[in-house]
C-alpha cells in the first residue's frame, strides 16, 4: 500500500525556502542541504516531510495545490499569521475567499500560496 512520503514545493532559492520552512514548521533538514534540494521533516517527531526543489516555473496565482496549516482558534490563528508574516511571509490579497471563510492566504517567500486555518473557529 502507498503513503504519502513527501510534500514537494518548487522554490527559487532553496537556503532561503529552507529558512523559512524550518522556523514556520520546527522543521529540520533530513539530511545535509544541496544548493537545489532539501528535504526537512519534524524536528520533534513524525510527521509529513516537505521537499524544497529548485525551480524555474513561475508561481500560480490559484494554485491546484497548497498546504494547510492548522491553527486552533481564531486568536491562535491571527498570532500565527503574525508569526509566519514576521518571518517573510506575505498577506495574499485572496479574490475568492468565501464570506465565512475559515481560513486566511499566505504566501512563503518565494510567492507558494498556503493556508493558515482556524480549526475551532469561534
Amino acid at each position: 500500500m502507498l503513503k504519502i512520503g513527501s510534500v514537494v514545493l518548487g522554490v527559487a532559492d532553496v537556503p532561503r525556502a529552507a529558512a523559512f520552512w524550518r522556523e514556520a514548521l520546527g522543521y529540520v533538514p533530513r539530511e545535509q542541504a544541496e544548493e537545489d534540494w532539501v528535504v526537512l521533516v519534524p524536528a520533534a517527531g513524525t510527521g509529513p516531510q516537505l521537499s524544497l526543489g529548485l525551480s524555474e516555473t513561475p508561481v500560480q496565482e490559484h494554485p491546484r495545490v497548497h498546504l494547510d496549516l492548522y491553527a486552533g482558534d481564531a486568536a491562535d490563528q491571527a498570532a500565527e499569521v503574525e508569526r509566519l508574516v514576521s518571518l517573510g511571509a506575505r498577506r495574499v490579497a485572496w479574490d475568492l475567499y468565501p464570506e465565512d471563510a475559515d481560513f486566511i492566504v499566505l504566501a512563503d517567500p518565494d510567492g507558494n500560496r498556503f493556508c493558515v486555518i482556524a480549526t475551532h473557529p469561534g
